[in-house]
């Protein structure tokens, strides 16, 4: 579970005591004894029943090698041999996971199987099943498993549409917490479209204060039909228990991503836009002579993309996709992504004060020239997986669409760039002097072999300038 800290303010807490004493007696006057034995046996049970058994525990397990700092000095290494330096350790995690096809398929957070070599399935009634990883999804934060070598059907739990849902609907959160077997807890929903919260690529978030704690990630948020409305994925909390703020990904995305593990892929398809959108401050809305600051303001449109060839334009400003109204880029790209692939959506905007309406085609991004590799040379990129610069790539990296050259897509903890300290999303733009415009040239480069190593490299948008030894 990720953890998140949010202060309160005495003052706050002194007004909430205030108004609770003087509308005590006001709820006192409300309160009645039930008024028949069937209202005292009133319980969520049934639904709990029907839904449990399709949630269920995940265990994961990653072998680690503890790194011991003698070795970098070929002394030591010589001496000792590079035996009994670096003992291995199994690092293990838990969370929760949902049964969503008959076949065995599970979706859990990604942050709970990341790095694992084994992981392991938990049912409710404690069998338990090797799993395999079918795909992994990091801008949701989600991942789908599959149970192996089983034929038998599983119980499964039906999407909802979360579109639907409103703050004040009762909801139960089931789950693993603190690995102490499998619990409900139930509460409302908070709020909606939580965009501000940091977690994933896709910030629009269901907030609960049902009980969620370390373990329920990955786990069911379900509604009163007893149909999957999210999954549960953080928590705000001060001490890494509950404090009534939680955050779980909507049904309508987690549909999205298990429809591309069934479909076979490797990656989840989603449609591009291929424009690059803003929020809008209180200083741009009083430009634009907007009455609230909501909206997203186009800044950069990709030629050729779907965005261009709608009609879009800069300094647009997006208001509604099919109808519903968007807040900010956030809650844009949330809507956008849920679209399915193939059809077209409608998007109001507003153009020098007047509105338009645009037609985008929801394709996918083209991957066209990746050519992604993996440096196995002796260098400071040993073991990086590069990749050219696709709309496809852009898009999954979240770099702008205009960018052109070589980028790392992947790096395991062990691998010598990650060491060094590359990062995933890094532009590679030279190497000794050699300009990189391909995965080609920084494979070429690696191969020749150095001493001393002059890499530039782009990050978060900032040119940085480093040397390594060889």
């Amino acid at each position: 579970m990720i953890p998140f800290f949010r202060n309160a303010t005495t003052a706050s807490a002194l007004c909430a005591i205030v108004l609770s004493s003087a509308l005590a007696p006001a709820v006192a006057q409300d309160r009645r004894v039930p008024a028949s034995p069937t209202e005292m046996k009133l319980s969520y049970a049934p639904i709990v029943q029907r839904v449990q058994p399709a949630v269920v525990n995940v265990y994961a397990a990653k072998t680690v090698q503890n790194r011991n700092p003698l070795l970098d000095d070929p002394v030591f290494r010589r001496f000792f041999g590079g035996q009994g330096m670096q003992p291995e350790q199994m690092q293990r995690s838990l969370g929760s996971g949902v049964m969503v096809d008959a076949s065995g398929l599970v979706v859990t957070n990604n942050h709970v199987i990341e790095g694992a070599d084994q992981v392991k399935i938990s049912l409710s009634d404690k069998r338990e099943f090797e799993a395999e990883i079918v795909l992994k999804d990091s801008r949701t934060d989600l991942a789908v498993l599959r149970i192996k070598d089983s034929k038998e059907k599983f119980p499964t739990l039906d999407f909802s549409n979360s579109d639907d849902l409103l703050v004040g609907d009762v909801v139960l959160a089931i789950g693993n917490p603190f690995g102490v077997g499998q619990t409900v807890t139930h509460g409302i929903v908070s709020a909606l479209a939580r965009t501000q919260v940091g977690i994933t690529d896709y910030q629009f978030f269901i907030q609960t204060d049902a009980a969620i704690n370390p373990g329920n990630s990955g786990g069911a948020l379900v509604d009163m039909t007893g149909k999957l409305v999210g999954v549960n994925t953080a928590i705000f909390s001060r001490s890494g228990g509950s404090q009534g703020i939680g955050f779980a990904i909507p049904a309508n995305m987690v549909r999205v991503v298990v429809a591309s593990a069934k479909s076979g892929g490797k990656a989840v398809k989603r449609p591009w836009l291929g424009a690059r959108l803003q929020n809008i401050t209180p200083e741009i809305a009083e430009t634009l002579g907007l009455k609230t600051p909501s909206g997203a303001l186009v800044v950069n449109v990709t030629a050729n993309s779907p965005a261009a060839k709608a009609g879009l334009k800069v300094s647009d400003l997006v208001t509604a996709i099919d109808g519903q109204a968007i807040e900010d880029p956030n809650a844009f790209e949330y809507r956008f992504a849920t679209r399915p692939l193939g059809g077209t959506a409608q998007l109001d905007a507003q153009r020098s004060g007047k509105q338009v309406k645009l037609t985008v085609a929801l394709e996918a991004a083209p991957d066209t020239g990746r050519d992604e590799i993996t440096l196995t040379a002796r260098s400071p990129f040993q073991g990086a997986k590069v990749a050219n610069i696709s709309p496809a790539v852009a898009d999954e990296l979240r770099l702008d669409s205009s960018t052109e050259g070589v980028v790392i897509t992947e790096l395991t903890d062990t691998a010598t760039a990650a060491g060094v300290g590359f990062q995933k999303g890094d532009l590679i733009i030279a190497v000794n002097g050699t300009k990189i415009g391909k995965t080609s040239d920084l494979d070429k480069v690696t191969r020749e072999g150095a001493r001393l190593w002059r890499i530039v490299v782009v990050r978060g948008g900032q040119q940085i300038n480093v040397t390594l030894g060889g």
